[in-house]
């Protein structure tokens, strides 16, 4: 999957010269915590999230009254407080290496760029989408958690041994087992029953059955 699929596309922006007040109206107002910031001749300038603004407000210590606050967060611009050098990627790029990108660099998003244009945005709630996807979350049905010995063939067997069944595989995910030897594998099947699936799996050589739930 590309991140082209799963971005936020044509996104809210502010410009450099946006009032600190106004960007959080406006992130409350379309219920996002990152806003691209464009020039006006509409190239990347920065970013600025919730985080940035509650960082640049004054300290509860101040001596300053609300009135005081509110008239300094008036004044403020973006341009003083959001994060100049952007990480970002392409629309092409997969969604593994955008969600690789932030988790390394601790950010919640990444423009999204075709050359020098600002086509989208990908956040952290975009990827739990993905992930929510990826196992089959939103769909009925038996969810196991197998154990299979790593060589060619394996899989091949377990989706012929659930289809005999008349049972529907709508997720698989795979990750690294407990050694070199073995992956674990991830599947949401429905159309047939617990006992059916638990039928089904004892027919499959080197699957070890780690966790099974409806």
């Amino acid at each position: 999957m590309i991140v082209s699929r799963v971005m936020t596309k044509n996104p809210v922006y502010v410009h450099p010269d946006s009032s600190v007040t106004e960007t959080r109206a406006l992130m409350d107002r379309e219920q996002v915590g990152h806003l691209p910031v464009l020039d006006y001749d509409n190239s990347l300038a920065g970013i600025i999230t919730r985080e940035d603004m509650i960082k640049a407000a004054p300290s509860q210590a101040t001596t300053l009254d609300v009135y005081e606050l509110s008239y300094l967060l008036t004044k403020m611009k973006v341009q003083e407080i959001m994060t100049k050098k952007v990480i970002t990627v392409t629309e092409n790029e997969v969604v593994e290496e955008a969600a690789r990108i932030m988790s390394d660099k601790g950010i919640g998003c990444l423009p999204v760029m075709r050359d020098d244009l600002l086509v989208g945005i990908i956040t952290d709630t975009d990827l739990f989408n993905v992930f929510v996807k990826a196992f089959g979350g939103r769909h009925p049905g038996v969810r196991i958690t197998l154990i299979l010995g790593e060589h060619p063939g394996v899989l091949a067997k377990l989706g012929a041994a659930i289809a005999e069944k008349g049972g529907n595989i709508v997720s698989v995910v795979t990750t690294e087992g407990d050694d070199v030897a073995h992956i674990r594998l991830t599947m949401r099947v429905e159309r047939i029953s617990r006992s059916e699936v638990e039928a089904a799996l004892a027919s499959v050589p080197d699957a070890a059955m780690e966790d099974i739930r409806e």
